[in-house]
């Protein structure tokens, strides 16, 4: 018999809530058979099973809050006995808790409905003013309501010539964007207060890899078309071939290689950025990294990532090329020991053959952990993106 404890979905998460359970007592489950579904400052995951077994005994009901850590049911073996029910003594009887009481979703018309409903579609139904309750089934799994869904809503429901007052600030209980506002800023504080950053820029040619993805493109239908930014991905995640100590945890004191490369991609939500990983991205093909990337947007804007994909990654990117800074410098994400950023790609001075011309380029940025790594190492890593971008048939 084994505790199944809150597990941590995050460097940065301290506790969990239970949104529901997919399992219940009695149940044979096997190892990555989806056990729950808990909702953190960040997002909603679908926590799996660690090892085969069956489910003795649920001890955290749904609608509660609990320290990451802090046992949330019971699973036995395969083949091992179930636990003897000892009665409670007489005097202890009287004194039993009541069962927690469940969170229910409020009721339609005519039903009393348990919704489910990821953090997104929360947020933007209130931003909206939709009533959740009246969205009799969403389009995510097991039917749970979508950002896209509620926006549907609003969309259907919205009377022309009309200008609806913005809803009324909550009061009591924080809202999920300032939930991960806080759950940011924490992360943020804490990388730059313990981690000794460096950061080194280059200035990177992209006329020919534009060019030849260009060529690339041109036989090709609009949905099987590679977008730039994962060429940019693709050479990251090959560079660190070469400078494989930003590849990794700082952890202990000490730094602890990857040997997979697990690639963080930042990506913007109407509250906060958020950079799960695409897994081994530097051993997929240009369309298979262009599928993942396409992909984990959609889940993480929909909130249904896995877990290991908030904690996997093991190097991030940011990108804000189409927001048009000329450079971003990123903040390490704990344990990690390095985040590359890209700015905007567009036409600057370059001197090629000894001509001074207008060449699209981007300013690719290293932030890196001193003590994993130096200057002389990150600027090798950001000459190796830009090597790998010369040639980008080979990528």
């Amino acid at each position: 018999m084994s505790d199944f404890n809150m597990p941590s979905l995050g460097a940065d998460m301290d506790e969990g809530e239970i949104l529901a359970w997919k399992v219940k007592p009695g149940d044979a489950v096997r190892k990555g058979d989806v056990l729950l579904e808990v909702d953190t400052s960040k997002a909603a995951f679908d926590v799996e099973a660690d090892h085969d077994g069956v489910v003795e005994e649920i001890l955290v009901e749904p609608g509660r809050k609990v320290p990451v850590g802090t046992p949330i049911a019971r699973i036995r073996q395969i083949g091992e006995a179930p636990a003897e029910a000892k009665p409670a003594p007489a005097s202890e009887k009287a004194k039993a808790p009541q069962a927690p009481v469940k969170v229910a979703a409020p009721k339609a018309a005519g039903q009393a409905p348990h919704l489910r409903i990821t953090p997104l579609a929360r947020v933007v139904a209130k931003d909206l003013g939709v009533d959740l309750a009246k969205i009799e089934r969403g389009t995510g799994i097991d039917g749970a309501i979508t950002r896209a869904d509620v926006e549907r809503a609003a969309a259907k429901h919205e009377e022309p010539h009309v200008e609806k007052p913005p809803p009324p600030p909550s009061g009591a209980d924080k809202s999920r964007r300032e939930g991960l506002r806080d759950a940011i800023a924490a992360a943020m504080s804490r990388s730059k207060r313990e981690i000794p950053h460096y950061y080194l820029a280059q200035t990177i040619d992209l006329e020919p890899a534009l060019n030849w993805l260009e060529k690339l493109n041109a036989g090709r239908p609009i949905s099987e078309r590679i977008l730039s930014p994962v060429l940019l991905l693709k050479a990251v995640a090959q560079a660190v071939w070469d400078v494989p100590e930003l590849n990794g945890y700082w952890i202990d004191g000490m730094l602890k290689q990857s040997e997979s490369v697990h690639l963080g991609v930042a990506i913007s939500l109407h509250s906060g950025v958020i950079a799960p990983a695409i897994h081994d991205a530097d051993d997929k093909p240009l369309d298979q990294l262009m599928a993942a990337l396409s992909d984990l947007v959609q889940r993480t804007r929909h909130g249904t990532l896995k877990p290991s994909e908030m904690t996997d990654s093991t190097i991030t990117v940011t990108n804000l090329g189409d927001r048009g800074p000329e450079a971003v410098y990123g903040v390490i994400y704990p344990p990690q020991v390095a985040i590359v950023g890209f700015g905007a790609i567009a036409p600057r001075p370059m001197v090629i053959d000894g001509q001074l011309i207008a060449r699209r380029s981007v300013i690719a940025t290293l932030s890196a952990d001193h003590r994993a790594s130096d200057g002389h190492r990150g600027g090798l890593f950001l000459r190796a993106i830009a090597r790998l971008l010369e040639h980008p048939e080979n990528l």
